[in-house]
């Protein structure tokens, strides 16, 4: 018997994250439990934008547009992740304002074919003194915009 080979989907915007979901991941069912798929793009995030420079360490006040806070978060759970090993998340901006972004992403199979799960993330930029909305920086804002999901 041989398996008919499949070729990962391209993506047209984004970036495609890899992530690992181990066993203690799963629920009593073994399923991945809900509350770890916010946890996992969390993850895939905080990589992405380390990439770029932009990561916390600790220091509010030096933290920069890493001083951000969510709004909103809605996830949509397609199909169940049933094991554990190599998955990923996609990852792109749906909106990126001055003060706030809406992220969309999916988790899916390691090569982006098979979407578990869907949803978007609204996040604000905080001032660390106030803890009131502030502009994103001129890099933060070019480097975001290279992730922005253009209208289709």
């Amino acid at each position: 018997m041989t398996a008919e080979a499949t070729d990962a989907p391209a993506l047209s915007f984004g970036r495609l994250v890899p992530v690992t979901v181990h066993f203690d991941d799963l629920d009593a069912l073994g399923l991945l439990h809900n509350a770890r798929y916010p946890v996992m793009v969390e993850r895939a995030w905080a990589e992405l934008w380390a990439g770029h420079g932009f990561r916390f360490e600790g220091d509010w006040a030096a933290a920069g547009d890493a001083c951000n806070a969510v709004k909103e978060l809605t996830v949509t759970y397609e199909t169940p992740v049933t094991r554990p090993g190599p998955y990923a998340v996609h990852l792109w901006l749906e909106r990126l304002g001055r003060t706030g972004l809406t992220y969309g992403f999916r988790f899916c199979s390691a090569d982006g074919a098979t979407t578990y799960a869907r949803g978007t993330r609204v996040l604000v930029r905080l001032d660390s003194a106030t803890l009131r909305p502030a502009p994103w920086s001129d890099t933060f804002r070019a480097a975001g915009r290279a992730l922005l999901r253009s209208a289709e």
